[in-house]
């Protein structure tokens, strides 16, 4: 299956299913490269109507600090590192700070 048949499938997906956010961030995911303005906004909406879906947290922080959106990132990690503590998310926690602290010194914000 070629990229742009996971791009209709998973708009197809979202359309069928507009409360699972798994189909909104994959094809945020898929989105990345080849439409990263898309992806973007995708990835916000995750973060503002399924602030509890955990997965989106790490790509979307890494995603806006590829685009120079420093402030987002920090805060999207931020809130993420919160959220995996509350759900006890003990490894998605640890890939979260490893992640947030190498973003922090690659930007010289520590």
């Amino acid at each position: 299956m070629g990229n742009l048949d996971r791009i209709e499938l998973l708009r197809q997906f979202i359309s069928e299913e507009p409360e699972n956010p798994f189909n909104i961030y994959a094809l945020a995911l898929e989105l990345q490269e080849s439409e990263p303005k898309e992806s973007q906004n995708l990835f916000e909406k995750l973060l503002i109507e399924f602030p509890e879906y955990l997965p989106t947290y790490y790509p979307a922080a890494h995603f806006f600090a590829e685009w120079d959106d420093l402030e987002k990132a920090q805060e999207t990690f931020e809130k993420g590192i919160e959220l995996a503590k509350t759900k006890l998310e003990t490894k998605t926690l640890q890939e979260l700070n490893n992640a947030y602290q190498n973003f922090l010194f690659e930007n010289d914000l520590d």
